[in-house]
């Protein structure tokens, strides 16, 4: 997934041209983060909003990256969290649950232009909606994003062990969820 001397190369350039460091870091990066917040959150206006927080944030605190880890491992984290901070601001302000919106995105335009009308894509995007949080964090991470247990470990702060848990309970209900539809 990373390509680790292509993201040194743009960390040199972070450091010798940030506009321009930071506009490429933006090109390469936007697409990926984009849909790994798009599958956590869900609809397309609230992945916009956390992709945009994102990369604030991003430019605020790049004076702070360090390279101790990969700028996409430092990216993930960023918008993970801006991911969960939506998702808990929706819980916290809505009578919707994620639940419902499983059934609002299978039955509407938003979820036709996101799939192509695939109903096993459908069925396995309303599994994992079912899921705890973390749980559907580490199985996007390693299912979609096809992130390392290392690499998720720096995104999430957690131990490999128990993000391989993680997803092994993930695994298991998503098969129970879809043997039930």
């Amino acid at each position: 997934m990373s390509n680790t001397s292509s993201d040194e190369n743009l960390s040199e350039l972070l450091r010798s041209d940030l506009n321009k460091g930071f506009r490429m870091l933006v090109e390469k990066y936007s697409s990926r983060l984009y849909w790994h917040i798009r599958r956590l959150v869900i609809l397309h206006e609230d992945a916009d909003d956390a992709l945009q927080n994102t990369f604030i944030n991003a430019w605020k605190s790049i004076g702070e990256f360090r390279n101790k880890s990969a700028l996409y491992t430092w990216l993930y984290t960023i918008a993970t969290n801006e991911a969960l901070t939506l998702i808990n601001k929706r819980k916290r302000n809505s009578a919707i649950s994620i639940e419902d919106l499983g059934s609002y995105f299978e039955n509407s335009h938003e979820g036709s232009s996101w799939f192509d009308g695939d109903k096993a894509q459908i069925m396995l995007q309303n599994a994992i909606l079912k899921l705890p949080d973390k749980q559907k964090i580490v199985f996007n991470l390693k299912y979609f994003d096809e992130m390392t247990y290392e690499d998720m470990s720096k995104v999430l702060g957690t131990s490999e062990g128990a993000l391989k848990a993680s997803y092994h309970h993930a695994v298991k209900k998503i098969e129970k969820f879809l043997g039930e539809s």
